[in-house]
């Protein structure tokens, strides 16, 4: 999710002020339709198809510590060049925020579980963007299961259809979609003109249309790609049908076996689709899970690519995509780390994956903590990662 991105509440103002021969489109009043006037939130996947990522038989449960962490929500916070400072944890995520649970673990066992509004820790919820994180990890399984022979491919070797359009296609390669540097037409930025309403037309037409593919074939690129980085969720989604035809599996099912099965979920999951006659899995934002089965997504990076002595995914994988960096924007393989956001490098510094409403999953590796956020809007007075490497950064740990 980009940090810059207009909170999709504005998708009802967007529509309504549209003149009458844009209100034709079927994905505009689809979305209306769907989700309202205020746009997506993280129960409309009971409104949109989807297909169930099963899990296993055998769950993991993280314990409840003994000692709790009280003392967290005595803590103040700050961020650098803005009005909030000595903010409290609560006064951060309540109000105007919606937090709806925050989830809190350390070496494994949970020391923090607090919820509000409808959430429980049995409740699913869409993730949106944390979902691209995920699509990555399979991306990541993918090329150690030897179905992607390489990151550095061309698209094209997966999706030959694409040879027949613009010729950039053949020089978009896997990495360029892991770290958001496509160079096509396509951005989640919208703005109160005409350029910005035909862009909130085609994000609503990857939200709610019934053919995915048939809008991947006709996108226009606007740069080369691999010369600039920009985010958009196009990538993730052509990443998530990359990772289909290397498979030749349906996402669902493929993530069931690899990553919902072997990391012993407590729950099924759900994954949004364009239309049950195509199929296409919403890779970009549509995984619906628990926050305790999030967190286990951080655990398996926590430990560095390993569950329960068993091999996940490389621990190369894990390094690219965790090790702190702020090139690329501090982007990188669908994962940020705190530069992404201005943030200088604390001297424990981890990484979070990020969706629209505050959506977080945050990693420390050097404190072993794992931090999940869930919320129905993002109204913070703070940046909630930003309030987790704070949090993992203070002396209480130690």
């Amino acid at each position: 999710m980009n940090t810059k991105t207009i909170p999709q509440t504005l998708l009802g103002l967007l529509c309504i002020m549209m003149t009458s021969s844009m209100m034709t489109s079927c994905s505009i009043l689809r979305a209306l339709r769907t989700d309202g006037k205020e746009g997506p939130n993280i129960y409309s996947f009971k409104h949109h198809p989807h297909d169930t990522i099963p899990n296993g038989p055998q769950p993991f449960s993280f314990p409840v510590a003994h000692n709790q962490a009280d003392w967290i929500d005595t803590l103040h916070f700050y961020t650098q060049g803005k009005d909030y400072t000595n903010i409290t944890l609560p006064e951060a995520l309540n109000g105007k925020s919606k937090t709806q649970g925050v989830l809190i673990i350390q070496n494994d066992s949970i020391i923090y579980e607090k919820y509000w509004g409808d959430i429980s820790s049995d409740r699913l919820a869409t993730v949106f963007s944390v979902s691209k994180s995920i699509t990555s990890l399979a991306c990541g399984i993918a090329v150690d299961n030897g179905f992607i022979r390489n990151i550095d491919d061309a698209v094209t070797q997966y999706l030959p259809e694409l040879k027949k359009k613009d010729p950039m296609w053949q020089k978009l390669t896997i990495r360029h979609l892991l770290n958001m540097q496509s160079g096509l037409d396509f951005d989640d930025t919208y703005s109160l003109n005409l350029k910005g309403l035909k862009r909130l037309h085609a994000m609503a037409k990857l939200n709610y249309g019934r053919n995915t593919m048939r809008q991947i074939r006709s996108l226009k690129f606007r740069k080369e790609p691999g010369t600039e980085h920009r985010y958009e969720s196009m990538t993730s989604q052509i990443l998530g049908v990359v990772i289909e035809r290397a498979t030749g599996r349906r996402f669902a099912d493929y993530l069931s076996e690899k990553v919902w099965k072997p990391l012993q979920m407590e729950s099924p999951a759900l994954m949004d689709i364009d239309s049950p006659s195509h199929n296409v899995a919403h890779t970009f934002g549509g995984i619906s899970l628990t926050m305790k089965d999030l967190a286990k997504i951080g655990r398996l990076y926590l430990n560095r690519g390993m569950w329960e002595g068993k091999r996940i995914v490389s621990e190369n994988w894990i390094r690219q995509t965790t090790d702190y960096d702020t090139g690329n924007d501090g982007y990188h393989f669908n994962w940020y780390n705190l530069s992404s956001v201005g943030s200088p490098k604390a001297p424990y510094p981890g990484y979070y994956a990020l969706g629209i409403a505050g959506q977080v999953l945050y990693v420390n590796p050097y404190k072993k903590l794992i931090m999940v956020r869930f919320g129905m809007n993002n109204y913070n007075p703070i940046f909630i990662p930003e309030v987790f490497e704070q949090l993992s950064n203070c002396t209480n740990w130690e």
